[in-house]
C-alpha cells in the first residue's frame, strides 16, 4: 500500500493560518485526492477533494481551504485561513474520492491541528 505522509499541522490562535502537506511516494497524475480529518471523539469526516477539473469542499470550511496539488514534489497542500475550534482535527489524506475516502485503507500517522486560544 502507498504510504502518504502529511505534516504542517500546529497550535495555532483562532483566526490563524496553517497550511498542511500531503506528501506522495509516487508521481500523482489523474487521480483524485482527499482530505480528511478526525475531530476529538469523532469518526473520520471529509473535508476537500482535488480532481484534474475541479475541488470540492464540506460546507464548513468553504471560503477558508483551499486545496491545491504541486505535480513535481509529489505534494498535496491544504492552506488553511480563519481557522476555527470546530476545526481542531486530526487531517489525513488519500487517495480517493469525495465518495469511497471513507473505504480507503491504509491512513497514515496524520497531522494534528489544534486551534485554541
Amino acid at each position: 500500500q502507498l504510504q502518504f505522509v502529511e505534516s504542517g499541522g500546529a497550535l495555532v490562535e483562532p483566526g490563524g493560518s496553517l497550511k498542511l502537506s500531503c506528501r506522495s511516494p509516487v508521481p500523482i497524475h489523474d487521480v483524485q485526492m482527499t482530505w480528511v480529518r478526525r475531530p476529538p471523539g469523532k469518526p473520520l469526516e471529509w473535508v476537500s477533494t482535488l480532481s484534474m477539473s475541479s475541488s470540492m469542499y464540506t460546507d464548513s470550511v468553504k471560503g477558508r481551504f483551499t486545496v491545491s496539488l504541486d505535480y513535481d514534489q509529489k505534494t498535496l497542500y491544504l492552506q488553511m485561513d480563519n481557522l476555527q475550534p470546530e476545526d481542531t482535527a486530526v487531517y489525513y489524506c488519500a487517495p480517493r474520492g469525495p465518495y469511497s475516502w471513507s473505504e480507503y485503507p491504509s491512513y497514515g500517522q496524520g497531522t494534528q491541528v489544534t486551534v485554541s486560544s
